[in-house]
C-alpha cells in the first residue's frame, strides 16, 4: 500500500511538470533528481570501502546533465573536461585506490548523469508527449514485472543479484513496454514505423530489467537492501530511477534518428 500510495504523490507530479511547465523546468526537476542520485550512488561506493569526493562528483555529473540537455553537441568535450578534473582533484587527495576512485567518479558521467540528460534533451527537442511516453513505457513495464512476478513468478531471474525477479515477471514487463510503445506511440511517436515501436517497446522494457539488475548488483556489493528511504515504499531515488538509465540513451537515438 505504501508503494502505491507513493507512487499516486509522484506521479501527478512528474507528468504535470513535463506536461505543463517550459522545457527548463524538466532541467530543474532532473538536476534534484540527479544530486539526490549522485549522493546515493557515492554512498553506495563509500560502503565498498571507495573513498570519492562527493562534491567534485555531484559537480561534474550535475555540469554534464545539464550540457546533455540543453547542448547536446558538446558534450564530449565536457565529459572529457570533467574527467580530467575529477582526475586531478583524486590525485590531489592523495588516495591510494585513484583506480578505484576515479571509476566510480568517472562512472556517474555514464551512468546517471548523462541518462538524465537525454530525458531533458528529449523534452526541449521532441516534446512532452515524446518523453512521456518513455517515462509511461517504463513505468508500466516496471509495475507488470512486480505485479505479474508476485503472483505467477516461480523460475527466479537472477537468483544470485535479485532473488524475487522471477522470469515470469520479466515477460509481463517486455509485454507491458511493446503494448505501450506500439499503442500509446501511435498518437505520441507518429514518426517511428509500428514495427519499430514494437521492437523499441521490447528493447526499452528489456533495458529496463538489465538498468534494475545493474543497481541492484551495485546494492549487493555493497550489502544494502535499497539505495536510501527517501521514497516510502520504493527505497531511494537510484531504486526509482534504475529502469531509466539504460533505456533513455537508447531510446533518445531512436527519436533523434527516425523522426
Amino acid at each position: 500500500m505504501t508503494r502505491v500510495l507513493s507512487a499516486l504523490v509522484l506521479l501527478p507530479v512528474v507528468v504535470g511538470a513535463v506536461w505543463f511547465l517550459p522545457p527548463i523546468w524538466t532541467l530543474v526537476f532532473a538536476e534534484l533528481i540527479l544530486l539526490r542520485a549522485v549522493l546515493e550512488y557515492v554512498e553506495i561506493a563509500v560502503k565498498t570501502g571507495v573513498s570519492v569526493s562527493r562534491t567534485t562528483t555531484v559537480v561534474a555529473a550535475m555540469v554534464t546533465c545539464a550540457v546533455c540537455g540543453l547542448v547536446p553537441s558538446q558534450l564530449p568535450v565536457v565529459v572529457m573536461t570533467a574527467t580530467v578534473a575529477m582526475a586531478l582533484v583524486e590525485l590531489a587527495r592523495g588516495q591510494p585506490s585513484m583506480l578505484a576512485s576515479m571509476s566510480v567518479s568517472g562512472l556517474s558521467l555514464l551512468y546517471l548523469a548523462i541518462p538524465l540528460g537525454t530525458l531533458t534533451a528529449l523534452r526541449a527537442q521532441a516534446g512532452p508527449e515524446v518523453l512521456l511516453l518513455l517515462l509511461v513505457t517504463v513505468m508500466a513495464s516496471d509495475t507488470l514485472q512486480y505485479y505479474g512476478g508476485r503472483a505467477v513468478g516461480r523460475r527466479p531471474l537472477a537468483p544470485t543479484i535479485s532473488p524475487k525477479k522471477t522470469v515470469e515477471g520479466a515477460v509481463f514487463g517486455l509485454v507491458a513496454g511493446i503494448v505501450v510503445m506500439g499503442l500509446v506511440g501511435r498518437w505520441w511517436l507518429p514518426g517511428v514505423d509500428v514495427v519499430l515501436r514494437l521492437a523499441l517497446g521490447a528493447v526499452v522494457a528489456g533495458l529496463g530489467i538489465a538498468g534494475d539488475l545493474f543497481e541492484s548488483t551495485l546494492k549487493r556489493g555493497a550489502k544494502v537492501k535499497d539505495a536510501s528511504s527517501v521514497i516510502p515504499g520504493h527505497g531511494g531515488v537510484l531504486d526509482r530511477l534504475d529502469g531509466y538509465l539504460f533505456a533513455a540513451p537508447v531510446y533518445y537515438a531512436v527519436v533523434v534518428l527516425m523522426t
